[in-house]
């Protein structure tokens, strides 16, 4: 078989569990679910792994296991929430990749994840490899091996990321075909690949300034936005059509491939996950082409074909990765009238306050662990969220002959290293206002990490944190501009 199918979804919520507590609080626009994580299991990622197969006429022919057959990445926050509520739902995720070594000649469907879906091109070196290590290590822990590719959120990119992920062993990642600007053959000249016309069906290599390189596959923008914003959920045979309609007709190895969110099969769009669990039948039973995942057509077809990026650049944002730093014009749909000037205050406020916090840790870590650099890069699945993990992992790190103290000034130390990695989501710049509950959230990260870093420093951030968030105008003007913005933001955490 020359030609290949495979279907991406990216699943993901952001954290929501109140930085004190650790437990999500009720969210009353999720109802009648407790919160926004339980309906979206209920209406997506459970239906996922047990979906009906049904013929034309609505019989139920079989119940499947959408995950087993496609390719997906789950966000290490979210498996951790699903793991201590969904236990079972938890572990069905988990054999569904074991399924698809069997389906796939030893190459799972699961990829890695970008710790906290960071922006990546926007986070500091140092930050950067802590996101892929945290999110690498999350992985192997959980489905017990290495990861071959991980998902960078909203695909935001640039060379340092790329190196990053190349520099601790990943192979491929996935982006926009818009994020592409040329491509050459070997030895040849350089072509014009820009403004997504690259050729999606087949697999790249972007040669890095170490001199390692990195696989890159670029999604079908047309089908996957058909299917994310589309009709073609509405049956699953019209999506198999579609997919077995993107190949060319040159006799070479091709892969169709699209990507979305993941929370588009069944929460986004209803029945969703049903269209794909029949639109992967089709293909299966077809003979036109075959499933495969991106592991797998890298093995089979290793990319001969060099590209050159447009950086730094995203899937969500025509102007790069400014949507998560100015008002570039993305996300004032949302609400008319409204602007997004705050974004830029809010992004200065946080990484004043990540330098901070990494003079803090880097002041106290000396004292406390053997290693301070390596204590916090192998954090990854041990952080906040597990008392007895986090603390067998603590006595690990910390320097012989620590006391009980000792013990717990590290915890707290490595929460605040978390709670300033988990403050960074994508979404708190995403939507239309700074008073949204996503940014709020994020917000109480942040409060949380300068809380724990006056503890155990007796450094109070909070301060100059108010001042600089404080120049941030919200547009709802129930809430004023000034030094307390932040406890009005953060007072009553998310509604």
């Amino acid at each position: 078989m020359r030609r290949f199918v495979c279907i991406h979804g990216h699943f993901y919520q952001p954290p929501r569990e109140n930085p004190w507590s650790r437990e999500v609080e009720r969210e009353a626009t999720a109802s009648p679910y407790h919160d926004w994580n339980e309906r979206i299991a209920a209406e997506c990622y459970g239906p996922n792994s047990a979906s009906p197969l049904l013929d034309d006429h609505g019989k139920i022919l079989d119940v499947r296991n959408n995950y087993s057959r496609m390719s997906f990445d789950f966000g290490p926050t979210l498996l951790r929430w699903l793991e201590s509520h969904y236990s079972e739902l938890y572990e069905s995720i988990l054999d569904a990749d074991k399924e698809s070594l069997k389906l796939f000649s030893g190459h799972g469907s699961a990829m890695a994840q970008v710790y906290n879906h960071m922006i990546m091109p926007l986070a500091s070196a140092g930050d950067k490899r802590t996101q892929v290590l945290w999110g690498a290590e999350d992985f192997e822990r959980r489905f017990g091996r290495y990861p071959e590719g991980m998902w960078l959120p909203e695909t935001a990119v640039d060379t340092l990321t790329l190196e990053t992920l190349a520099e601790v062993g990943i192979k491929f990642t996935i982006l926009s075909p818009r994020q592409a600007a040329a491509v050459r053959r070997s030895g040849g000249d350089w072509q014009d690949a820009s403004s997504g016309r690259i050729d999606t069906r087949r697999a790249y290599f972007v040669q890095l300034p170490s001199g390692r390189s990195i696989a890159l596959f670029f999604y079908d923008d047309g089908v996957s936005n058909r299917i994310a914003f589309g009709d073609l959920l509405s049956s699953g045979v019209h999506m198999s059509e579609a997919l077995l309609g993107s190949f060319s007709g040159q006799d070479e190895i091709q892969l169709a491939n699209v990507a979305s969110d993941g929370e588009t099969y069944g929460h986004h769009h209803r029945n969703g996950h049903i269209a794909l669990t029949r639109s992967l039948s089709e293909v299966e039973k077809g003979g036109q082409a075959s499933l495969a995942n991106y592991s797998l057509f890298l093995s089979l077809s290793p990319p001969s074909t060099e590209v050159r990026l447009a950086e730094p650049t995203s899937w969500s944002c025509s102007h790069g990765v400014e949507r998560w730093r100015s008002n570039c014009g993305c996300g004032s749909d949302i609400r008319k009238g409204y602007n997004q000037e705050w974004r830029t205050p809010l992004r200065i406020s946080f990484d004043w306050l990540r330098d901070r916090l990494s003079e803090v840790y880097s002041d106290r870590g000396n004292r406390l662990f053997s290693n301070k650099a390596a204590a916090k890069d192998s954090l990854g699945s041990w952080g906040i969220g597990n008392e007895a993990r986090n603390i067998a992992y603590l006595r690990t790190q910390l320097r012989r002959g620590f006391s009980g103290d000792d013990l717990q000034e590290a915890r707290s130390l490595l929460e605040m290293v978390e709670c300033g990695a988990l403050m960074y989501a994508s979404c708190a710049w995403f939507w239309e206002d700074i008073t949204r509950p996503e940014t709020r959230q994020m917000l109480r990260y942040a409060a949380r990490a300068m809380e724990i870093s006056k503890d155990v420093s007796g450094l109070d951030l909070r301060p100059t944190f108010s001042e600089i968030i404080g120049t941030a105008v919200p547009n709802d003007q129930s809430f004023k501009p000034g030094k307390q913005l932040l406890s009005e933001l953060v007072r009553g955490g998310v509604p």
